[in-house]
């Protein structure tokens, strides 16, 4: 359902914490030896230069949508596999992050006790917690099939990589329930 609140709230909200993933992904891929993140404008804070249009609309109008991925060039890591793994582990664990500090301000500040505090500071919980959960599942081209690409069977993750796109769209659809329970588990964890 569209509605003004989820525009007036949500999408600022979203634009933060994927601007905050992508960078994190940057960041890693930098300090680990790998100049392609910086080269290309991605190592910044700034929303626009994570932005994918098309990703962007989809998320207004069918509320989900994605970012740019970071380019990364894995033979520049010393190791090759080890670098990959901790540059797409960085997404996700600098949301996981953003929501824990984010709980901390929502429990312990004076300020989050005004309804409209909390409920941004809510759904800023919440959807940092969803992007962390829903790319951490190993279907490529999510950060999950690059973090347990060493712990799959070579020709398992070749079907994903094949397939990836079609298993990730059938994933939305029917395991949306186990994915909200998941994230729900972890936000009752948290607040």
């Amino acid at each position: 359902m569209f509605s003004l609140e989820f525009l007036l709230i949500s999408l600022p909200i979203l634009l933060v914490t994927i601007t905050i993933h992508e960078f994190a992904h940057a960041l890693v891929a930098d300090r680990l030896g790998d100049p392609t993140p910086r080269l290309a404008g991605r190592l910044t804070l700034n929303p626009i230069s994570h932005i994918d249009p098309i990703g962007f609309l989809a998320l207004i109008l069918v509320r989900f949508g994605w970012a740019k991925p970071v380019p990364i060039n894995p033979y520049n890591f010393k190791n090759v596999r080890q670098g990959t793994m901790l540059v797409s582990l960085a997404g996700p664990l600098s949301n996981f992050f953003a929501a824990w500090v984010l709980a901390v301000i929502f429990k312990n500040v004076p300020l989050a006790e005004y309804s409209v505090v909390r409920q941004v500071l809510d759904y800023a919980i919440w959807i940092n917690i969803a992007l962390a959960v829903f790319n951490l599942i190993p279907i490529p081209p999510l950060d999950g099939s690059k973090i347990f690409d060493q712990f799959i069977p070579y020709r398992y993750m070749e079907f994903l990589r094949q397939n990836g796109l079609i298993i990730l769209l059938v994933f939305i659809m029917f395991g949306s329930p186990l994915l909200f329970g998941v994230v729900n588990f972890i936000y009752s964890l948290l607040v």
